[in-house]
């Protein structure tokens, strides 16, 4: 149950590490995935129960995150905010925001606990073979689907930024603020950058509401955005160092959860 927890805990860490990859690498700080997973973790389950289906949930997250990444970037590349300010703004709606457009569209004020069902919630996954492996069974099957998306989507921000043509372009821009000199629209890939930034924190967002808490509230989120934007930093910029450094984050949060329920630890020590 311990490994298992780690797991679950790093996933929603993980997708937003790499979505502030993709965005360090094109030299532009997104500092509001916080901000941007309130934003879709909420609208994820609303688009969810309106359809009541779960993928459809799931999209809408992605695109929430996609547009809030574009508002960002129209403040900040565009209007010439400073893109720390920018990303704040983004954290500060994200706390208000949400409770505001909750009740505009449900009439509730705290959590959408009220509205989830079965078909509303990210479906779990048995792999075959090892799922009937004593203890590794435990650990590695039965996560949701977007549990394994988070770490396959490891590999392909790699491939992305290093195999790619557009990931090439995102290195340059990223490291030469004059590589249109050589063909480069800095504009439209940092754009491009942070863009593939909010549909990563987006699907972030979806596994909070949609998997971790089965529902949406005030504090969902609770800082992951901001531990991202550390694992970032730990993992030298690179998805396979940020996933790592979520994995520390979600072992330290297992661990601390796992602690509190034993005798004799204080909460307050964990």
């Amino acid at each position: 149950s311990f490994g298992y927890a780690i797991i679950r805990i790093t996933s929603p860490i993980l997708f937003a590490a790499l979505a502030s990859v993709v965005a360090e690498k094109a030299g532009v700080t997104n500092i509001g995935l916080e901000g941007t997973m309130m934003f879709s973790s909420l609208f994820g389950v609303l688009f969810a129960y309106w359809t009541n289906n779960w993928l459809v949930g799931v999209i809408a997250a992605m695109l929430v995150g996609i547009l809030i990444g574009l508002i960002i970037g129209i403040f900040a590349l565009k209007l010439k905010t400073n893109i720390i300010l920018a990303g704040t703004a983004i954290n500060i709606a994200g706390s208000g925001g949400t409770i505001f457009f909750l009740y505009l569209f449900t009439g509730l004020r705290g959590n959408t606990a009220s509205l989830t069902t079965p078909q509303m919630l990210t479906p779990k996954i048995d792999i075959p073979l090892i799922k009937d492996i004593p203890v590794i069974g435990s650990i590695f099957s039965g996560h949701s689907i977007l549990t394994y998306v988070s770490f396959i989507l490891v590999f392909v921000v790699w491939v992305l930024l290093y195999k790619t043509a557009l990931g090439l372009r995102i290195r340059a821009v990223g490291e030469n603020k004059n590589a249109d000199s050589v063909g480069v629209s800095v504009l439209k890939t940092k754009y491009i950058a942070i863009m593939i930034s909010g549909a990563l924190a987006g699907l972030g967002g979806a596994y909070m509401s949609m998997y971790y808490s089965q529902s949406w509230n005030t504090g969902i989120v609770a800082g992951r955005g901001f531990i991202a934007l550390a694992a970032q930093a730990i993992g030298q910029g690179e998805p396979v160092g940020a996933m790592l450094a979520s994995i520390l984050f979600g072992f330290a949060s297992a661990l601390g959860n796992k602690m509190e329920g034993l005798p004799g630890f204080s909460s307050y020590l964990v």
